[in-house]
């Protein structure tokens, strides 16, 4: 995994005891070769379409169903924790995608009304039991640690719903972006 470029380590100025605090920004993590389409069409739901049909071809090859589910646009508060996920997301793609793609990071800023409506990810619960989870709990582990602050224990049966947000930086919205909310974060 690539080192984070300094330009998107913000932990030191949102990680505190408590976890990352929210500002009025919220961070999303994708490929670059997303981007175009995102800028035209904004961040949608389930969103990459390219993987999704390549992942149907593949089951449709070994002869079963591949059923479609609409997830939310998944969100963070942090543009270290978006560029974490961004390069899952390159990882994902290429296993079935060829071409040069590189992890990136986009700006979501949301109307007040709107933001009221981006929720703590509870159903990340289910990702952590899994080896990606594992390495992300790692990762973040490892940044809490750089900022001077133990590792985050969460215990994932009996957690307060913030402690997704605050603690972890799993944060969701259940509906499609609009283009003129998002920004390529650059440096």
């Amino acid at each position: 995994m690539a080192t984070t470029p300094t330009f998107l380590q913000d932990s030191k100025d949102l990680l505190t005891q408590q976890g990352f605090t929210i500002g009025e920004t919220w961070y999303h993590g994708t490929s670059s070769a997303l981007v175009s389409s995102i800028k035209e069409n904004g961040l949608k739901r389930s969103g990459d379409r390219d993987l999704k049909a390549a992942a149907k071809k593949t089951m449709a090859t070994i002869g079963n169903n591949y059923t479609e589910s609409v997830e939310p646009v998944f969100l963070t508060q942090s543009k270290e924790l978006a560029f974490y996920w961004a390069e899952q997301t390159v990882r994902d793609r290429s296993v079935r995608i060829e071409g040069e793609e590189q992890p990136v990071v986009l700006a979501v800023k949301l109307s007040e009304e709107l933001n009221s409506k981006v929720k703590p990810d509870v159903g990340a619960a289910s990702l952590l039991l899994v080896k990606e989870g594992e390495h992300f709990m790692a990762y973040l582990a490892g940044i809490y640690q750089a900022n001077g602050f133990d590792a985050p224990e969460i215990d994932l049966m009996k957690a307060d719903r913030l402690e997704y947000l605050n603690k972890l930086g799993m944060a969701y919205y259940d509906a499609d972006i609009d283009a003129a909310c998002l920004n390529l974060v650059s440096e």
